[in-house]
């Protein structure tokens, strides 16, 4: 089969985005490849999010809308991708952009790669700021550290339904980053193109803007809801792993990683919880 004949779905919550959303979906009807659809999922905007979705449903009917209550964009996000009838899901948030020729690149890249599991690109900000996403290559064990891999990156429905979805109690940012450490794993095939075909909004109530403490506690709750794959990696009981590298190996990771406005803080809870675990070990060697 041609890979033009595969159809991808681009999933977009959208929450009083009023003022972005036409130039989020001009970048989606301006791409090259064209056999896509556009769920648009209205999560109980309260400004003219509604009346733009549906100029645009009625412009062109590969934009679909639908409406739900204010929920949160993870339930957004499933739902429309629940809807769709592509084979290819692409998340795009309401505010940000991509490039005319990332949908094409990246089913090409699937395509010629029957094992990949996920697809990315480098990125760059606008808005407030306007500079290049430094994203590292995926590795999953450092993907367990902090995110290198946005919410806009391509993966096979069918891979989808093979997870729960994204998790709907995630309502304070870094979903994407939890779903993906379920999604994939360390034998996952995932590919990076080198080319900025993501274009991340910057302004100054982004979703991502938020306060320090709030980190901490979102990223103690991804540590929480995922602690067996994290005792998998970095607790061996046989081995005994150099907790101290594994903990200055997140701190730079959190200083390095930077997505919008926000640094990934240290994972302090997680720290405290690996030491103690091995102070246990020491004094029950058995």
């Amino acid at each position: 089969m041609n890979y033009f004949d595969k159809k991808i779905s681009i999933i977009v919550p959208c929450f009083n985005h009023e003022e972005f959303l036409a130039e989020t979906l001009t970048s989606v009807l301006n791409q090259s490849y064209k056999h896509w659809e556009c769920i648009i999922v209205n999560d109980g905007s309260i400004d003219r999010s509604e009346h733009i979705a549906l100029e645009w449903s009625n412009k062109d009917d590969r934009f679909i809308y639908y409406t739900q209550s204010n929920q949160g964009v993870s339930v957004a996000r499933n739902n429309g991708i629940k809807k769709s009838t592509g084979s290819y899901i692409l998340p795009l948030d309401a505010d940000d952009v991509i490039h005319e020729n990332y949908l094409e690149e990246a089913i090409i890249t699937f395509e010629n790669n029957p094992n990949l599991k996920l697809v990315y690109c480098n990125g760059k900000k606008f808005g407030l700021e306007n500079e290049s996403l430094n994203l590292n290559k995926y590795n999953y064990k450092d993907l367990l550290l902090g995110n290198m891999i946005f919410c806009s990156a391509m993966f096979k429905k069918t891979d989808f339904y093979n997870t729960s979805g994204y998790d709907n109690d995630m309502h304070n940012g870094l979903e994407d980053w939890e779903f993906w450490i379920r999604f994939l794993d360390e034998e996952s095939k995932v590919i990076k193109l080198e080319k900025e075909y993501f274009f991340y909004r910057i302004r100054e109530n982004s979703r991502n803007t938020i306060k320090s403490e709030l980190h901490r506690n979102v990223n103690w709750q991804i540590f929480s809801k995922n602690i067996d794959i994290y005792k998998s990696h970095f607790i061996d009981p046989i081995s005994q792993i150099q907790l101290s590298q594994i903990y200055k190996n997140m701190y730079q990771f959190s200083l390095d990683y930077r997505l919008g406005n926000f640094i990934i803080n240290p994972f302090r809870k997680i720290k405290n919880w690996l030491f103690s675990k091995n102070e246990f070990r020491k004094k029950n060697p058995y």
